[in-house]
């Protein structure tokens, strides 16, 4: 018999004969010798082996003691109990047990129920009958034992079945548990890489914005200088002799807008740079690129850069992250004017448009004439780590198309005409 260990249970399939036993009685495990306890077990063999013949000896007893007992009532032999005892002797112990009933059975039958009683002589017309009984018991006695093999043949399948069913049962049920640990190692593996990507993000804007720096600063500059102008005219004012109050209510008017004008700046660059959960909110893509393009007027200016913008009037909205989308626009500008940084012939310029698509979309396009874009690394640069600037970490554009596919959008790049490059992305309108 062949034992399976499942789970640190041990599985035992059915075996072929149930009855069969080993032949070895009890032995000692250092010299292998039949212990006293071995007669023993010989009996019970001995037992086992004869107990179906002597149940079948008293059932053939029982029936023939019945059989005398209604003999004087009935006309004919009452024969019915002997059939009942063949069937019963064949069902218990199978066809060699069913003809030992036959066997007994017509013995007993000739000799006590057939007449001339307690002989085995009998008549011809007895002599018939008597065969049509022996025939009779003898179709019992296979009936009986077909049945009873057949019996044994179908629990052996079902448990042979159910075996089968309960290791098939247990393979699931570990494929089952391997299968959700392995999704829960994916869960975590895809958690850890979307915590990674927001650092990224996050570092690529703190980046950016460090390359602004000069441009910043002359936009919060240019406020505060306002406002320190201003209080001084505020001061002359108050100063004259009788004081000028109508001006110098101006001037504070002017002071309080100046100073309104540096908290949105400095709360602006503040949204940018601090680490915070996507906020979806409905949005007007000009609004978000108006709010943007403020940080760049120092830089193009520096660099003699025409920033112009083609923002279509009535743009549906979308709902988005503001940050994260601004961060997009950002680097596509940042990449713009990197791309003619260094440029000495023709015009510098960046266009960003904004479009109304047909299928439900908003169209985003920041195109420059730089250095150009070859077509067989049009896609590369949206791979992680791949740069073509000597300072770039290569995570910029990457990131973007991260973000803008997170918005159910798409981005892509194509080469401009005559020269530079064209960065497009889309965002579904909010329905």
């Amino acid at each position: 018999m062949i034992a399976e260990f499942k789970n640190s249970e041990m599985a035992m399939p059915p075996s072929a004969n149930p009855s069969r036993k080993s032949n070895a009685g009890p032995q000692s495990a250092a010299s292998g010798k039949v212990v006293p306890g071995g007669r023993f077990e010989s009996a019970m063999k001995l037992w086992r082996a004869v107990r179906p013949y002597a149940i079948s000896t008293v059932l053939v007893g029982v029936a023939l003691v019945c059989t005398i007992l209604v003999r004087g009532i009935l006309p004919y032999p009452f024969l019915y109990l002997f059939f009942a005892a063949v069937m019963a002797s064949a069902w218990l112990g199978g066809a060699a047990v069913g003809l030992y009933s036959v066997l007994v059975s017509a013995l007993v039958v000739a000799y006590y129920i057939v007449p001339p009683f307690d002989r085995f002589w009998m008549t011809a017309t007895d002599a018939q009958y008597f065969s049509v009984f022996v025939i009779c018991v003898l179709v019992a006695s296979w009936v009986s034992s077909s049945k009873k093999r057949t019996e044994l043949a179908l629990t052996e399948a079902r448990d042979q079945l159910e075996y089968r069913v309960a290791e098939r049962t247990t393979e699931l049920r570990e494929s089952n548990q391997e299968l959700r640990r392995i999704i829960e190692e994916h869960r975590k593996a895809q958690q850890a890489l979307l915590n990674t990507q927001a650092e990224l993000a996050h570092l690529s804007r703190v980046f950016t914005m460090g390359e602004l720096t000069a441009s910043i600063a002359h936009e919060v500059n240019q406020p505060l200088t306002a406002v320190v102008t201003q209080g001084h005219a505020c001061v002359e004012w108050l100063s004259a002799n009788p004081p000028e109050i109508a001006e110098a209510r101006e001037s504070a008017e002017r002071i309080i807008q100046d100073g309104i004008r540096a908290g949105k700046i400095l709360r602006h660059i503040r949204s940018l740079v601090k680490k915070d959960l996507p906020q979806r909110e409905l949005l007007n893509m000009n609004e978000v690129i108006q709010e943007l393009t403020v940080f760049f007027h120092g830089e193009t200016a520096s660099q003699r850069i025409a920033l112009q913008m083609d923002l279509e009037d009535d743009l549906p909205r979308v709902r988005g992250d503001r940050v994260q989308l601004q961060q997009v626009v950002l680097n596509l500008i940042m990449n713009s004017m990197e791309a003619m940084r260094g440029m000495n012939g023709g015009p510098k310029q960046i266009w960003i448009r904004t479009r109304r698509e047909a299928a439900g979309e908003v169209r985003v396009v920041v195109e420059d004439r730089g250095v150009g874009l070859r077509p067989e690394i049009a896609e590369k640069i949206f791979q992680p780590f791949f740069t073509t600037k000597e300072q770039g970490i290569g995570m910029g554009l990457s990131i973007s198309r991260t973000i803008v596919e997170s918005h159910a959008g798409h981005l892509w790049a194509t080469a401009g005409e005559p020269r530079g490059a064209v960065f497009q992305f889309t965002i579904p309108v909010e329905s």
